[in-house]
This record gives structure tokens, sequence and C-alpha cells, in this order.
């Protein structure tokens, strides 16, 4: 009983040293065995479903495809391959453990095209995760945690094409991924659908080019309705853009008003019952006279060939040195560019595009404004000058109309008629200022005065007799000036006195 008790604690340990040393045995790199643990194909290795719990070392530099799908892999560390796989385009990681990639685990690997790490148990994607793979084409990372995205995780991924994302709690749409085409610039499939994304940036989505927003899926989400994505959504079926087409059915959104249990189809969101969003309607475009615009082709293939037709008929292609002195030409890359926009320009623009997949027609309505987007400097100036004048002619009568001295009727005292024509007629044949009262040069002022000659001076056609005898009308009796000798009619400076044809004021 004795010994029992005391060989029982050196049994206990000598259990766990053998323990230990089975795990170290596990956990350290195994070499690869192509009989009994992989199978190995000329560059091609699997080792699926071995219960593996680190990767195999040993792995030939000839490698091009690994498979290490349905295993317990748990950590994908720097040191998983010690040696450069340069020729390694394909590694299958799905149906692990992995919760935790080492932004440096790919670092040896540089030509890497296809990662699989769907079906993991990854909740980060952390700063830089991916961007040791620039040469990587196909990323699947459906059915896992994820939760957040760093902004950075997939930096310097320049030639991605395909990235899936489904199956995630992704709360927060990715914008940057597709933004302006910068991050990732060959990008022509997101998959991020069955998320927890619960609004969607649609003003950013609707200028997205139809060869991207065609395989942009995003159905199976906590959308809440609203016009604004049923708008979003008719654009793009209206397009027949095949995340929507194929995705009808699976389209669908929360009332904002109710209790996230029911929800609602995305295109029944026209109806009465629900929140009546209009009908969206693609307009064309709107220019001005001596613009230039850019007509997008907006295809939902890249790279494909562009022919245009204008509506005079007239075929555009892409530049072949015949079109230099045309105010339309075909860019580089498949859109149509008018400059000195005219108002036979207007009309409806055709775009074939044809491809090795599928050939699409497209149209663009172009409407002109018959005017300038500027004013000219000249016509602005000649607008300014017929102002001004207008406004002075204006002010010019007002002051005619209402400034003016009053009129000698309608002043008090009028003298008689008599002493009027007396005054008139002294006044115009006196050389000098007459000094009458105050009164009577009132009754005078502002006077004039024209006077026609006897019936006996005048001769043939109303001219006057040179030599006529008679006294000149109103001097005879001049009480103004008594002592001056009677003029004849024959005193020219008498004749241009009173009957000259420009009138006198008095």
């Amino acid at each position: 009983m004795w010994l029992s008790c005391f060989f029982w604690p050196q049994l206990f340990w000598a259990f766990n040293l053998c323990f230990l040393g089975k795990m170290l045995t596990v956990l350290e790199a195994s070499p690869l065995n192509c009989q009994d643990t992989c199978v190995c194909a000329s560059d091609v290795i699997t080792c699926s479903k071995k219960d593996l719990a680190v990767v195999p070392s040993g792995l030939p530099k000839y490698l091009a495809m690994l498979d290490l799908t349905h295993n317990n892999l748990v950590r994908l560390r720097a040191e998983w391959t010690p040696a450069p796989l340069t020729r390694l385009h394909t590694l299958l990681l799905s149906h692990n453990h992995l919760t935790f990639v080492s932004s440096e685990a790919f670092y040896l690997t540089p030509n890497l095209r296809h990662l699989d790490l769907s079906c993991n148990k990854l909740r980060l994607l952390d700063e830089n995760a991916f961007s040791a793979l620039e040469n990587l084409e196909v990323l699947v990372l459906f059915k896992n945690a994820i939760i957040d995205i760093d902004r950075s995780a997939f930096d310097e991924m320049k030639h991605l094409q395909k990235l899936y994302l489904s199956y995630n709690l992704v709360t927060r749409f990715p914008i940057e991924l597709v933004r302006d085409g910068e991050k990732l610039p060959e990008l022509t499939l997101l998959d991020l659908s069955f998320n927890q994304m619960k609004s969607l940036p649609v003003p950013q989505l609707r200028v997205l080019p139809a060869w991207l927003s065609n395989r942009l899926y995003l159905h199976g989400n906590q959308l809440t309705c609203n016009c604004e994505l049923y708008g979003l959504y008719w654009n793009w079926h209206v397009r027949q853009l095949a995340s929507t087409v194929d995705f009808r059915e699976q389209l669908r959104c929360y009332p904002p008003s109710q209790q996230r249990t029911v929800t609602l189809n995305v295109f029944a969101l026209n109806e009465n019952e629900y929140m009546n969003c209009s009908i969206v309607r693609e307009s064309g475009m709107e220019v001005y006279l001596e613009d230039t615009v850019v007509l997008n082709c907006d295809t939902k293939q890249r790279d494909i060939s562009q022919i245009w037709m204008t509506p005079s008929n007239e075929v555009h292609r892409q530049y072949d040195g015949a079109e230099t002195n045309s105010s339309i030409s075909v860019l580089n890359n498949g859109s149509l560019q008018i400059r000195h926009i005219r108002l036979e320009d207007r009309g409806t623009y055709t775009c074939y595009a044809q491809g090795e997949a599928q050939n699409e027609t497209l149209y663009v309505t172009l409407s002109v404004f018959n005017l300038t987007r500027h004013v000219h400097p000249d016509t602005l100036n000649t607008a300014y000058t017929t102002l001004v004048g207008c406004v002075a002619s204006v002010i010019l009568v007002l002051i005619y109309l209402y400034m003016t001295p009053c009129r000698c009727w309608c002043r008090t005292g009028d003298r008689g008629q008599g002493e009027d024509r007396d005054s008139i007629r002294s006044s115009v044949l006196s050389a000098t200022p007459n000094h009458e009262t105050t009164s009577e040069k009132a009754a005078l002022s502002r006077h004039v005065a024209f006077l026609d000659p006897p019936e006996d001076l005048r001769g043939q056609n109303g001219k006057l007799k040179p030599n006529g005898s008679q006294d000149a009308l109103g001097i005879k009796n001049n009480s103004l000036q008594p002592s001056s000798p009677q003029r004849k009619l024959s005193d020219p400076g008498s004749i241009s006195s009173v009957f000259s044809d420009t009138p006198i004021v008095v």
C-alpha cells in the first residue's frame, strides 16, 4: 500500500512527460509523406482530411498547388514554410479552425494567385493582412466570423479580381475597395451577401461602372427599406445586371418603422401599401453650346471593342489616325468625346460593344441648350451699356416732366391782352434790355414770337420786297426808343430781326 502511494506520483509525471512528448511530436511539422499522409502528383500535393495540426515540412520548391482542406489547422504563422515557394499559385486552407493568419505568412509565396480561407473562424482582418500577395487574383473568405475589416487589409493587391466575403458578420460596406478603382483596380467581383449590413452608401454605388456593379452581390443583408435603395436596385435591374437579375427574390429589406420580423422585397417598395417609391427613369446628358462632353459606354464587360454611331448615322471607332480634325473622337477607354458642342450634336448616340462572352447595345441621349455656359465679355459690356442708356433716358424724361418751370398761364395777375401784345413787340424789336416792373417781366418772360410781314411787303411766293417804303410794324409808336430814327424795311438789320426764321425767346 505504501509502495503504491509512493509510486503513483512518479507514474503520473512519467505519463505527463510521455503525453507532452507525443504532443510536441505532433505539433512539430512532420515531414511530407506522400505514401500515407498526402497524395503527391507531380507539382500538386493534397493532404485533405488528415487531421493535420501543422503544415507538413519539406515541401518541394516546384510545388504549384497545395491542398490542406478539412484539417485541424488553428494558426498560420510566418514560418509555416521555411523555404520560398516561388512556383506556388494555389493554396487551399478551407474547412479548418484558423483563428489567426499572420501578415507575414505569405512573404515566401509571392506568386500566389488563388487563396482559399473559407469556412474557418477568422474574426478580424488586420492591417496589411494580405498586402504581400501582390499577384493574387482570387481571395475566398466566405463563411468565417469576420466582424471588422481594416481599411488597409487589401492594400497593394493590384491584381485582385474576385473577393468573396459572404456569410460573415460585416456591418460596414467597405467602400474603399470600390471607390475610384484606386485600391483594387482590376476587381470585377465583390460578394458581400448574407452579412449584417443595415445600410449602403447608395450615392457612391450609383456611380460605379456597370462591369463592377454587374457582380456586386449584396443580397441577404439586414438592409432598411427606403426609396434610395429601391432606386439603386431598380437602376441595376433595368440594366439587367447579374447581381439583381439572378437574385431578385433575395433582395429584401426591413420596414423602417416596424420590428425586424418581416421582410419586404425591394422591388415592391413602389406599391401604395408600402412606401410608394416612384419608378426611376434614366435621364440623358444636358450640355451647353461650346462645351466638351464625354459619353461613356457603360458595358458589363471590361476591355471590349466599342463602336459609336451618332444621330446623323456617322460611325466612329477608336482612334486610328483618321479623325484628327474631327470634333468627335473615341478615347482609349471606349468613351466618345465631343468638343465644341453645337445644336446639331443633340440626339441619341448608340454604342455597340462586342466581346467574347456577349454583345451589348447602349443608348445615350444628349440634350443641348441653345446658349453658352459662360457669358462672353463683349456681350456683357453691351448689356451694361444698354442698361445705362435706358436708365439715363428715364431720368431725363422724369426731369422734363416734373422739374421744368411753371408756364406763364398758370401764374396769377395776368395782364391785358393788348398790353401783352405791345410788350412782346417791344421786346422783340428792342436792342436794349427792357426795364419794366417785375409783374411786367413775368408776363413777358419765355415767349416765342413769330411775326408775319404785312401783305403789301410780300412779293411772289411770300418773299419780302427789298425796297418797301412802309415803316416797320411797332417802331413808329415805340415809346422805349423816342430818339432813335425810324428804320425802313430796306434796312437789313430790321428785316433779319423781325422776320428771321429763328425763334426769339423773350
